[in-house]
């Protein structure tokens, strides 16, 4: 068995290796795969070589940056984690976490695992592992063509948290949805969310997707919204309610940056948008969960640079230009409030594709509440990808009007050519790594234009 887990290694390093020279992919799937075919069993090998704790992060939006900061966080603590940082969070990608980090021997060397797992794919991944924490981020509508309603993917979690009594989860206690999952399922758990109101929801057009008590269907009463379904709440009937809160966020202030006090400790970051709070706070009360001291924990953030497009900054001409991935209702949302925190004239591009790990149905972009880019501070609106004209005929709806280009490429050169020198760039889940693969092209290429000029004087 020793002698195949080693071969499964050599290959699956290579084959990424391969496929990130000479394709320029990540390889990660691919890798994984390979290692699963050659061992089908080294997911469980490697998985029990971890000296400490197996961490997983589900949950519809911020899984990634939650896992990456999580791991960040065990790592300024002087701890070895291994970690699916590219965000290939189903049964492949998380075979290649392990396989990746592996030695040439055969042997994992770590203490920890953070470990971004698709929803549905829980169940491909649990009887592999028992993990030892489980961060349950949210549960918003998310690709109603992939995944159908809510109420199946709760299901498939509830069946996971059950396969693996002994983890503790770590819940989203303002969200009725993933408090209730977490009380269901019967696994021990420890909340973490925000107990005063921190912004002004009441002209929200949003979706709200817990509007009724999963105990008994009554309708749920709401003392504030944060954003969506999170807020404060009890049924109107039964006796569900908002949880007590073990890790509250408290005196928060969000603009050009970000900043609470939790436990008594002032937790600041250089990040923008108010869904971050959360995802700060997630991997915060994972970690303290788990009994760490957390020490280190705002240094961590000083330094933590949120990647693969979760608000990832690029610089191309002069032009700042920041990436950030928007999949579904809720997370556009947060999106345009993130872009709107930015007071500076700002020029967007919204890149829609409805490959199947998009989605092919788009019809959720109806939910998303665009009209607030009709502020004066907006220069320009770009519309690109495959369903670059649906996202023009959404626009024209709130009567705002928009480039189209369906090329991001030529998007992206035409911004910067003639843009104001600010530029957010909106993805959904297929564009993301293209898109993020031409900004750093082009940011290295106008790097070394910069230096062959600089040297030519």
């Amino acid at each position: 068995m020793r002698l195949r887990r080693i071969a499964a290694i050599w290959a699956a390093k290579i084959a990424q290796t391969a496929s990130v020279r000479l394709f320029h992919r990540q390889g990660v799937t691919w890798a994984g795969k390979i290692a699963m075919q050659l061992c089908p069993d080294i997911l469980k090998e490697l998985a029990s070589q971890v000296r400490e704790e197996i961490y997983v992060v589900c949950g519809t939006n911020g899984k990634t940056t939650t896992n990456n900061m999580l791991c960040a966080a065990l790592e300024a603590e002087g701890k070895k984690v291994v970690c699916n940082h590219t965000g290939s969070n189903m049964l492949n990608g998380v075979v290649a976490a392990f396989v990746l980090a592996a030695g040439w021997s055969g042997r994992l060397d770590a203490d920890c695992a953070c470990i971004e797992i698709d929803e549905a794919s829980t169940r491909r991944v649990f009887p592999y592992f028992k993990p030892d924490y489980m961060v349950l981020t949210n549960l918003f509508r998310d690709q109603l063509d992939r995944y159908g309603e809510i109420d199946i993917t709760m299901d498939i979690l509830k069946k996971a948290m059950r396969s693996a009594p002994d983890m503790t989860v770590i819940v989203n206690g303002d969200d009725a949805l993933s408090a209730f999952l977490a009380m269901d399922a019967g696994n021990r758990y420890v909340t973490y969310g925000i107990n005063e109101k921190v912004t002004d929801d009441e002209g929200s057009h949003e979706i709200r997707e817990g509007r009724f008590c999963k105990r008994c269907g009554a309708p749920l009463h709401y003392d504030f919204y944060h954003y969506s379904q999170l807020g404060v709440y009890r049924c109107t009937s039964c006796d569900f309610r908002r949880p007590d809160i073990d890790f509250n966020a408290s005196d928060i202030e969000v603009g050009d940056h970000l900043a609470f006090t939790v436990e008594g400790r002032r937790i600041t970051a250089n990040y923008r948008g108010f869904y971050n709070i959360y995802n700060i706070l997630a991997a915060y009360a994972a970690a303290r969960a788990a009994g760490e001291e957390l020490a280190h924990f705002n240094g961590m953030l000083a330094s933590f640079n949120p990647e693969n497009g979760r608000m990832e900054r690029f610089c191309v001409k002069g032009t700042q230009i920041t990436l950030n991935l928007a999949k579904n209702p809720a997370g556009f949302n947060q999106n345009i409030s993130a872009v709107m925190q930015d007071q500076e004239k700002k020029d967007i591009i919204i890149v829609i594709n409805d490959n199947a790990q998009d989605g092919i149905d788009v019809s959720w972009l109806w939910d998303v509440d665009f009209d607030r880019f009709r502020e004066t501070d907006v220069n320009g609106i770009t519309v690109s990808g495959i369903r670059c004209q649906d996202m023009r005929l959404r626009l024209k709806y709130v009567d705002i009007p928009s480039m189209l280009e369906a090329d991001v490429e030529k998007a992206i050169c035409e911004r910067v050519e003639n843009g104001c020198g600010n530029l957010y760039v909106l993805v959904n889940y297929t564009a993301l790594f293209s898109t993020r693969n031409v900004l750093k092209r082009l940011e290295e290429q106008a790097g070394r234009q910069e230096g062959a000029h600089h040297g030519a004087k």
